[in-house]
């Protein structure tokens, strides 16, 4: 079975003009600076704010790998103006319905059950779980509008040509998890299982069940980065969507090159037709029909195969089986499936009336962050950059829980000269169990801990000292800017 690498090296020093680059997965995990742990409980007490105290909260939720956000805008009519951005936990969390429950129950808590706005970023399991497993605490809020991205707009072309083609991808890689099993190939399989599970469980709820909900929450906006950004009028503050864009190669650009500018732009409707076809028995890619198939375990302790292919004495003549390598890239197809998924996530900045900016990119990979270079607007007449907005960053949700190819270096990181926190929603511990061991990428915690001023915040370590405008729960953590 072959593989895609998952390391591309270790992030380097910007050059002038130089093509981004994404930081990557080579290298040791090292502590995170300012790092706030979802297993360790306490409260440490908020303190002096600086002069735009009061602005701000970024609830960030310690579910486990996963996201789920609270903003808290102030206004100065009354209570603050509520943002959630999404509601999930990795497929596989111990205990996964209660934390969601928990979770949802503390939203209706703090906001007194009203949400201005809901954003759901994505199709993945991790950002959407809890609206289909925290239905009842769901019951206790109300969504003002609800906030997708256009790929849901069931009017938008583009969008159910890319709707049926992870459709098809989907029941490929289902079927093709299990003749991997059939064949002996079990790593296989559970590398393509870890991988369709952002999707949720097969023969359980999905990610479409969860969006499905969603959309039943309130009035429904599809949104592109071609609108005007939206100006709330109290508090003061605009809202702007960066992404995804509205353009097939970028959605399916999940990593930057020079030389192949679409290595990993694998087409999912036209390799999953096939895939879907072999294992159908209506193609020839298959050897043998699946009631002649036997598997490879199985057959090591039958006769006829011990003496005519596992001989006594005799190097395993592995060059006359025929086993899984008829599957060979259903791997490849499950990764860029997950990156092309990710390219769909809803992008927003939230811009206060000083120039300071919110941001947060969800899962965008790389095709979504290089589409930001060509946006502006005009407001109040004059011109506005995405590159300007992230120049003035100053908190930042890491994409993705920190993995190598959701942060850009030149055409990303190193945009963001007023950046004060990072945020990476990432459980490290979990993330080994579904073997992607490095995220949180180390290059980039530790590059995001030198630029990012007041501290890097990871919910899966505590700091010994937080900052003073961190308040730290077992449930969530709280910055105030």
């Amino acid at each position: 079975m072959a593989r895609r690498p998952r390391s591309a090296g270790p992030l380097k020093a910007a050059k002038p003009k130089a093509k981004p680059t994404a930081a990557s997965t080579a290298g040791q995990r090292k502590p995170a600076p300012a790092a706030v742990s979802a297993k360790t409980g306490g409260r440490a007490k908020t303190g002096a704010r600086g002069k735009n105290a009061g602005r701000a909260k970024i609830r960030m939720y310690r579910q486990g790998l996963g996201d789920c956000f609270l903003i808290s805008l102030s206004r100065a009519s009354g209570k603050p103006y509520r943002i959630m951005i999404d509601c999930g936990v990795i497929l596989g969390t111990p205990d996964s319905s209660a934390i969601m429950t928990a979770v949802v129950e503390d939203i209706a808590r703090e906001t007194g059950g009203t949400i201005d706005l809901l954003l759901a970023t994505h199709q993945h399991w991790d950002h959407l779980s809890g609206f289909v497993q925290a239905t009842e605490a769901l019951k206790k809020l109300t969504f003002k509008k609800v906030w997708l991205a256009w790929t849901e707009d069931p009017a938008d072309q583009l969008a159910r040509e890319l709707a049926g083609e992870r459709d098809t991808a989907l029941r490929s890689l289902r079927l093709s998890a299990g003749a991997m099993r059939l064949a002996g190939g079990a790593d296989e399989a559970d590398e393509i299982d870890a991988l369709i599970g952002f999707f949720g469980a097969a023969g359980g709820a999905s990610t479409e069940d969860a969006l499905n909900v969603v959309k039943a929450l309130g009035p429904i906006r599809y949104c592109r980065p071609s609108d005007p950004p939206v100006q709330l009028a109290d508090p003061d503050a605009r809202l702007y969507v960066l992404g995804p864009p509205h353009d097939r190669k970028l959605i399916r650009k999940t990593l930057p090159s020079t030389r192949e500018p679409e290595t990993y732009g694998v087409s999912a409707n036209a390799f999953g037709a096939n895939v879907l076809a072999a294992l159908d028995g209506t193609d020839d890619a298959a050897p043998f029909g699946p009631n002649r198939a036997i598997p490879l375990e199985i057959a090591r302790g039958m006769d006829f195969f011990r003496a005519h292919y596992w001989g006594p004495g005799e190097a395993a003549p592995d060059w006359r089986r025929i086993d899984t390598a008829w599957l060979d890239g259903a791997s490849e197809l499950a990764l860029a499936l997950d990156s092309a998924t990710n390219n769909t996530s809803l992008v927003l900045a939230i811009e206060f009336a000083d120039g300071d900016v919110l941001l947060f990119v969800a899962d965008a990979q790389v095709g979504n962050w290089l589409s930001w270079e060509t946006l502006d607007w005009t407001v109040d007449g004059r011109k506005v950059t995405a590159w300007d907005l992230l120049r003035r960053a100053i908190v930042y949700k890491v994409g993705h829980h920190g993995s190598h190819n959701a942060t850009l270096k030149a055409k990303g990181l190193d945009l963001m000269e007023r950046l004060r926190f990072a945020m990476i929603p990432v459980d490290h511990a979990m993330a080994v169990k579904k073997r992607w061991g490095n995220m949180p990428l180390p290059e980039l915690v530790a590059a995001l801990g030198e630029k990012a001023r007041d501290g890097v915040l990871r919910l899966d370590e505590t700091p010994a000292k937080p900052p003073a405008n961190v308040v730290v729960d077992k449930l969530y953590f709280e910055i105030s800017v």
